[in-house]
Formats: structure tokens, sequence, C-alpha cells
């Protein structure tokens, strides 16, 4: 084994945040895609964020030349990093790459947004959080390479300003099992068409290919990577490998702990190498990879501690530091700083040379620092802990295991006050809520016969074959941006923003029935957030005013924090439906969020069992859509994006989840009428693990992301036997992209095909939110075309 190039630290984390305290990356990147900067400028502001960075957790007490200082900046994500690193840039995108073969900026990209008929790379979620990756392509002919000196040039410019960081990159493992099978680049029907970016179609892997068939070929690019890493000054390298904890990707555990093992042999063996940290976070390692691990000529392992348990003592930890993953990188609660410590001294027992405290993941999952947040209630604030804090979190254990426990006695007691005073506030539980609860019993649950259901909802609607409809969203604009910050500081008046509302909501109406839209959407110009906007309406919630996190590139979100029991004072959704509706003959849906996704998008208390808490959701949205039904709607979707998110990695926890968050689902509709149509909307996951549990959401109609992936759900849906309605989505609004005329009808095509007719519904991937006007109106009335021109080949079996 190669001899470490310095002792680990005692304390580390395995990330931070890196969009900035103030989205500054985000602006910088969206200034360049809009061709608003050149490449230099984002560069610079990029290189001033990761030098604040680094200056900010030294700090806090992490060390300027000890390795403790992860450099995990990412400009999109860090799958896709280390995919263009290796040069696993699908062929459609190859004319992209540099004179000298590498991979810059520009394509970098391109892949990941797409490029007139050039299709971006899938996205789907990073193992069970709401953080997205793109999916790198694979296939036999992929030519790995080193194409991007990135990592090893943020490494020497870390170096420069007197700084000796760990890089840390996505390990061989992970980013193959993470990878699907290369696809084909689809041949535009249209004469003439231009094939976008590369001008060439790219191969498809043979059926049944799997990508991590070609680690053997892949590691001497990470050999080579790790080489450039030390000559730059690395003496660490964290090599990230979650995909040893997971045991819901294609590959077991048997097989993803052997090829760790062939990887790390590789690897380990060589000398021009940094010392390597291989961290398995987000669940408990699998036996066959933490023996693995443990043998191979790796210096550390990081574990989690906070979603697993203290392995066993096996062969070669004598040779290893453990990195104990005490302090939860996913959640912002202050926690049990003595339980932390507690779990710090039994893995001292497991037999390696050294520990060191760290946190369970990176902290890219969770926002930068409590103190930027004026308005929330000093108490509550008393109870969190973002990065910064979780940084001095580490740093306090870090000074116990050097100096010992009474060295840190009086920050572990402040820990234990805080805990306490959480359990006994006001609000944390409430009676009320409990009791109703309490009383639930299976009919609660139950919304009766599905195509008495069906017959009832076709008499009340009389839609055509093949509706059309979005998914709820409509672009929000610098206006009302803008609009909503006023009102904010009181610089817009209640009634007057009510007005700017109403006459944006009127706008949208009338688009969408000039568009030809079946079932229309209010657009949403009053939400800034579709977790958000209720957490503000619901008790038991408090919002951040800076609480970014990022969810894929550029796109970041601000979770409420859930921290009390769950009840709604008063109709939050109404008015706003019933005054679209009063506009258009047309249904219009009425919009809410299910009690999955707010659970997943939100910073949940931790002190009570997940379905305890999303039932109390459910109740709450039980209410709002009798209401909305009272108010005359009659079509109303209960969007759950997160439910295939939340799936545990561990096989033996799924049931129990898929219980429970399919029970809050029916909770929250099973109380709606049979002729009101229930929709709901999932997106950006893998669905054929779940299948069965969306079909036992019992919705009328399930929308789904489908364009992206290019359909390949489709097959999932039909081998399934799911009969409800079903809208694969057929356009991907994650993609500035505007998809023709022929592209969304071969989609169509396929789903009809494929599908009952009769079931199938018209729809984007998602909501429009993030998207421009031109490019959605456009979009959409390639969407309403395609489906006429379905609609007329189809005219003969109606």
């Amino acid at each position: 084994m190669t001899e470490p190039r310095s002792t680990f630290p005692h304390g580390t984390i395995l990330g931070y945040p890196r969009i900035g305290r103030r989205r500054e990356l985000k602006r910088a990147v969206e200034a360049y895609w809009a061709g608003a900067t050149d490449a230099p400028t984002l560069e610079q502001t990029a290189a001033g964020l990761r030098r604040a960075t680094r200056e900010r957790l030294a700090a806090l007490g992490l060390g300027r030349d000890d390795s403790s200082i992860p450099e995990s900046f990412s400009f999109y994500d860090q799958v896709h990093d280390a995919a263009v690193t290796v040069g696993a840039l699908p062929e459609r995108f190859a004319a992209l790459r540099d004179a000298d073969g590498a991979i810059g900026i520009d394509a970098y990209f391109t892949a990941a947004r797409g490029a007139g008929d050039d299709a971006p790379l899938e996205m789907t979620k990073w193992f069970d959080t709401n953080y997205h990756f793109l999916v790198p392509e694979i296939g036999p002919e992929t030519v790995f390479s080193l194409s991007s000196d990135r990592f090893a040039r943020q490494v020497a410019e870390a170096k420069a300003d007197g700084f000796t960081v760990r890089p840390v990159v996505v390990g061989p493992v992970t980013l193959l099992a993470l990878a699907k099978a290369a696809v084909p680049t689809p041949t535009p029907r249209a004469a003439g068409a231009s094939r976008g970016a590369s001008g060439r179609v790219g191969p498809a892997a043979p059926q049944g290919f799997d990508p991590l068939s070609r680690l053997d070929d892949l590691l001497p690019v990470y050999a080579e990577l790790l080489s450039a890493l030390r000559a730059a000054g690395a003496e660490w390298v964290q090599l990230d490998e979650p995909a040893l904890v997971s045991e819901s990707l294609p590959a077991d555990a048997a097989v993803l702990a052997d090829a760790a093992a062939r990887a790390y042999a590789a690897l380990g063996v060589r000398g021009d190498r940094p010392a390597i940290l291989v961290a398995a976070g987000y669940a408990q390692l699998s036996p066959q990879a933490w023996t693995a691990l443990a043998a191979a000529p790796i210096e550390a392992i990081a574990i989690d501690l906070t979603r697993g348990a203290v392995p066993d003592a096996v062969p070669g930890l004598d040779r290893k530091t453990l990195v104990g993953g005490v302090v939860d990188g996913r959640n912002v609660w202050r926690g049990d700083l003595d339980a932390a410590w507690e779990r710090l001294q039994a893995l001292s027992a497991v037999g390696a040379s050294e520990i060191s405290a760290g946190t369970s993941t990176s902290l890219q999952h969770v926002p930068h620092d409590v103190a930027d947040e004026s308005a929330l209630d000093p108490r509550l604030a008393s109870w969190l802990a973002f990065a910064d804090q979780k940084v001095a979190q580490v740093v306090t254990l870090a000074t116990g295991l050097v100096e010992g426990r009474e060295a840190i006695a009086e920050p572990l007691a402040e820990a234990s006050a805080a805990l306490a005073d959480r359990r006994s506030a006001p609000g944390v539980r409430d009676g009320a809520v409990r009791e109703r609860a309490a009383v639930l019993d299976a009919g609660d649950f139950e919304r009766g016969d599905y195509d008495a259901r069906v017959a009832a909802q076709d008499a009340e609607l009389a839609l055509p074959v093949l509706p059309t409809t979005t998914i709820g969203s409509f672009p929000q604009t610098g206006d009302i941006r803008r609009a909503r910050a006023r009102h904010g500081r009181g610089e817009l008046g209640a009634d007057e923003y009510q007005r700017f509302l109403r006459d944006e909501i009127a706008r949208v109406v009338t688009l969408q029935e000039d568009i030809g839209l079946d079932v229309l959407v209010h657009g949403e110009a009053e939400r800034n957030d579709m977790v958000q906007y209720f957490a503000e309406n619901l008790d038991g919630f408090a919002v951040t005013e800076n609480g970014w996190v990022q969810s894929y590139g550029s796109r970041a979100t601000r979770p409420s924090i859930l921290w009390g029991d769950v009840s709604r004072p008063t109709a939050i959704t109404v008015a706003w439906s019933t005054f679209a509706q009063s506009l258009t003959d047309k249904p219009m849906k009425g919009m809410l969020t299910g009690p999955v996704t707010i659970l997943a998008w939100s910073f949940v208390r931790d002190d009570q069992p997940l379905g305890e808490t999303a039932n109390q959701v459910a109740l709450a949205l039980r209410d709002e859509i009798a209401d909305l039904e009272g108010a005359g709607i009659r079509v109303i979707q209960v969007d759950e994006p997160a439910l295939r998110e939340l799936l545990p990695l561990k096989a033996a926890d799924q049931p129990a989840y898929l219980e429970w968050s399919v029970g809050s689902f029916r909770l929250a509709t099973a109380g709606a009428a049979p002729a009101t149509q229930v929709h709901t909307h999932l997106c950006y996951s893998e669905f054929d693990v779940v299948i069965d549990a969306i079909a036992a959401l019992d919705a009328d109609v399930t929308s789904i992301e489908a364009a992206r992936s290019r359909g390949e759900v489709i097959g999932d849906i039909r081998a399934s036997g799911f009969a409800a309605g079903i809208g694969p989505g057929v356009y991907d609004i994650h993609s500035p992209r505007v998809p023709s005329v022929d592209e969304i009808t071969d989609l169509l095509d396929r789903t009809v095909g494929e599908l009952s007719l009769r079931r199938v519904w018209v729809n984007p991937d998602c909501g429009l939110k993030t998207r421009g006007y031109d490019e959605t109106v456009a979009s959409l009335r390639n969407l309403v075309e395609a489906t006429g021109l379905v609609r007329e080949r189809v005219g003969v079996s109606l």
C-alpha cells in the first residue's frame, strides 16, 4: 500500500454548498447562458466563490493545510463533472470538443441543456434526495480519456492561495452504476433538418448492456486523474461511492462490492497518487462493500452514522482511518451532539488505526448559515444548524477526539439544552391535530370504484380523446418576481398586488384558450414555490429568507422548516382557482402539492415517524380539496413528484415507506366526490421501481416525466397493466429547446401505440415556472398541433 502523504485530519466535512450564500453562481451561470457575460468572467466569479468558501471554512476551524477542506465545487453537478472529466460525452455532442479533444465549458453546458435537435442528458434524483444529476450515457464504444483538467486546476488554485484541499470526485463504481446504456440519437423527420450540435448520430448500446462492465476500461483514466491531482498538490482525494450503500440500483450489493474491490485494488497500488478517502454516505454500507473497502489498499473510509449503525470489525481496518459521519448533512436540526460523541466512541472500538469526526454526506443539501435568517423566531433558530453550524459541530467533536470529552463539555451541554427546549415548545405538539389523526379508520383512505368515477367524470367534463393540459405553473416572469418582492417590502399594497396577480392569471387563461388546451390552469403566479407557498399558509411551518439549496444546475429552492404539528387555519388556493374558473368555460384545475412532496422538499421534524407528519399534512389538504369542490372546481391536481425520491435505499425499509406515503395521498384525496377528477404528477425518477405504488395512489389521472428519458417509462406502464388515466410527458421543460411537432408526434405515437387510447393525456414533463414565455408558447402550440395530427390519424378507431 502507498504510504499516506499526511495523516488524515481529526475532523472534516464531505462537501459544502457551492451556489454561493446569495446564489451568486446561479446568476453568473445564467448570465453566461444568456450571452450577457463571457467564459473568463464566469470562471472569475466561480474562482471567487471557491476562495470565499475556503476562507470561511478555515475561519470556522477547518485547517488550511491538512486536507480537511474539501474542494467540491461544481458548475452543474458532480456526476456530470466526473463523466466529462473521463470523456464520457455522448456522440451527439462530440463535435463540441476542443481541437485537442478536451471538453470545455460550452460542451459541458450543452450536454446538460441540449441544443437544436440534440436532446440533453437525462436527469434523475441523487439517491433519496431532492438533488438532481445528469445521467451519463455509456456504451461499448464510449472512449474514456482524461478530457478535462478542471479538478487539478482547482487544487492548484487553492495551493496558490495557501490551502491544501481535498478534491472530491464521484468514484468510478458509482459513476458507472448511475450511468445508462448509450441510446441512439434520433434522426429528425423533417427533410433537411439540422442535426444540432454534432452533425452525427451516435450508436446505441446493445440490449442488456451494463455500463458497469466498462470498469476495467475506466480505471486507467481515474489513475491518470489521481496522478494529475497529486502533481497539482493534493495530498488526499475523496472518491464518493454512495452506490455501495444502495439497494435500489440495477446492480446488487455483491456486484457493486466486487467492482469496488477491483477498482480500489487497481487504484490503491499506484505510487503516484494522493491518499484515498472513499466516502459512502446516505445509508449503511453493505456488508460486502464494507469488507471490500477494508481490504483495499486505500487509506480512509467515510461512513454515514446518521442513517447507518456502527459496523462490525473486519480485516484491514487496522490500516485505515475511519471518518464517522455523525453530523447529519441532510437536515437542519442542531441534533444531539452527545449522541454523536457516543457514536464516535463506539466507532473507535471497531479497530481502525484512527478515528475522525465528519458529516454523513456533503453539506450541499443544507443552506449556508442560520445567522443569515434574521426573520426566524429566535427560539426556532436556536434549534437549527445549517452548513456553517454543522462545520462548527464537526470541529467541536474533532477537538474532543484530540483533547478528551471534558474539553467540549460546554458545547455538548448547550446542544442538549436546545434539544430539550425544542421538545417542550408550544406548537410542537397540538392536541387537536393529534386527536383528529387518532380516530382515522380504513374508510378515510378509500375513494370508491374507479369505473364509476370515470363514468361520472366523463359526464361532467366531456373531454376529447387525448385531452391536452399542462402540469400547473406558467413562467414566473421578472415582473412577477419584482411585484412579489415589492409586496414583501411593503412597497406594493395588498389591493394593488391582488390586481396584478388577477391580471396575470387572466392573461394566462386567455393564452391557454388561444393555444387550444383542453384543461386549463391558473398559472400559479401567486406562488413563490410549490411547497413554500403551502408552508406559509399552514401552521407548524417556518420559511427562510436565504435558505437556498441547489436542486439541479442553476436551480435552487428554499426548503421550508416543518417544526411542529400541521394544520390549516383557512383556505389557501380556493380564491385563485375560482377566479380563474370564472374566466373560462373550460375545466380549470385546482393545484395542490401532495403530502409526500411537502415533506420531501422541506426540512422535516425528526422527532416522530414521517408517516405521522404526512398524515397531518394530508388532513390539511383534504380540507382544501373539500373547499375547492364546494367552490365548483371539478379537476384537482395533487402533485407528488417526490414519491420515488423518498424511497429508502434499503429494500427492507421500502414496504413501510410505500405504505405510509401512498396512504397519506389517499387520505388527502379520498374525500373527493366521484365526479371530481383527481390528478397527480410525478417527475424525474426511475418509476419502474414504484409503478405499483403509483397505481395504488388511486388517482384518476397521473402525469409523469417521459420526454427526457425518450419514453422509456411507457413500456413499464404498459407492462404493469396500469389502467387509470396517464399523461407521459411529451416535451422536456428542463431544457430551453422547443421540441418540434414531429418530435412530439413521435413520442405521442409511441404512447398511443402502447397504452389505451382513451386513457392517454398529453402534457409537458413538468411545470413551466422556470421557462420563458417565447419557448413555452412555441412548445405548447407544437404540443397541440401534434395532438391534433394524432387524433386525426386514430380517428377511424374512435
